[in-house]
């Protein structure tokens, strides 16, 4: 069975956020304090390991989302630099960018592609975007009540908003919440970055957990960068796609 074709939620996910989440824990581990301080320094190692992986990927994917994972990784380094080194929003062990990082964001935006095409989700698309929405709100609150995390919060609140007048790409970004949600949990765990205690260690009114819960506002633009790169790009068959929408969503009315 394909990746395309899973029709239940079990081999959906194992498929493709599994493999995601699963590739989370190993790669971060491998630059977790815990590995330095008892087998040196190993940030390379992981270096290594993401470029070989991204490869594989690139090989694997059509070429449509391969041209679209390599402007992911140009605006993850911009976005790296822009947020981490220049602005101070977060800060990594060494305190630099590691090189697997820009990589990293490419591959999570990729599985989250990946769900998205199934069937499993494709069938339950309306059922799963409110499931994850309850999901999103209680991990916010719950990380406002328990942890004071006003600026988590406050993106999510801003994400969730936004969302309300996206229906079309909603599922997406909601899957994206949780899988960066997850990728943050595990990469301040292993301390392989950390967050300061208020927003960018200045804003005092907006007190941060490390990590806040609702990062992936900020993953978002990445989405986003990625997505006009690739319309700038090929302006004539998206527009031919977009003409395609118009038709089904024109029939489907007439046919209701």
């Amino acid at each position: 069975m394909s990746v395309v074709t899973s029709k239940t939620f079990f081999p959906a996910f194992i498929k493709t956020l599994g493999i995601l989440f699963f590739y989370i824990l190993i790669g971060l581990f491998i630059d977790s304090v815990y590995v330095t301080e008892n087998y040196g320094e190993s940030q390379w190692v992981a270096n290594i390991i993401m470029v070989i992986v991204f490869t594989v990927t690139c090989f694997k994917v059509s070429p449509r989302i391969r041209e679209q994972l390599f402007y992911a990784v140009l605006l993850g380094f911009f976005g790296e630099y822009l947020f981490s080194v220049a602005m101070g929003m977060y800060t990594y062990r060494l305190e630099n960018v590691p090189h697997y990082i820009p990589m990293g964001h490419a591959l999570v935006y990729a599985g989250v592609l990946f769900f998205m095409k199934t069937t499993f989700t494709k069938k339950n698309h309306q059922k799963l975007e409110k499931i994850l929405t309850v999901i999103i709100i209680l991990y916010a609150t719950l990380f406002l009540i328990f942890r004071n995390d006003v600026f988590g919060f406050v993106m999510t609140v801003g994400t969730l908003l936004i969302l309300i007048k996206k229906p079309r790409e909603r599922l997406f970004y909601l899957t994206m919440y949780l899988a960066v949600a997850f990728l943050e949990i595990v990469g301040t765990t292993y301390q392989c970055w950390w967050w300061p205690t208020t927003a960018w260690g200045i804003f005092d009114f907006l007190p941060s957990h490390n990590p806040p819960t609702g990062i992936s506002f900020f993953y978002f633009l990445l989405d986003l960068g990625t997505l006009w790169f690739y319309k700038k790009r090929h302006k004539i068959a998206w527009s031919r796609m977009k003409n395609v929408r118009k038709i089904r969503q024109i029939k489907g009315t007439v046919t209701n």
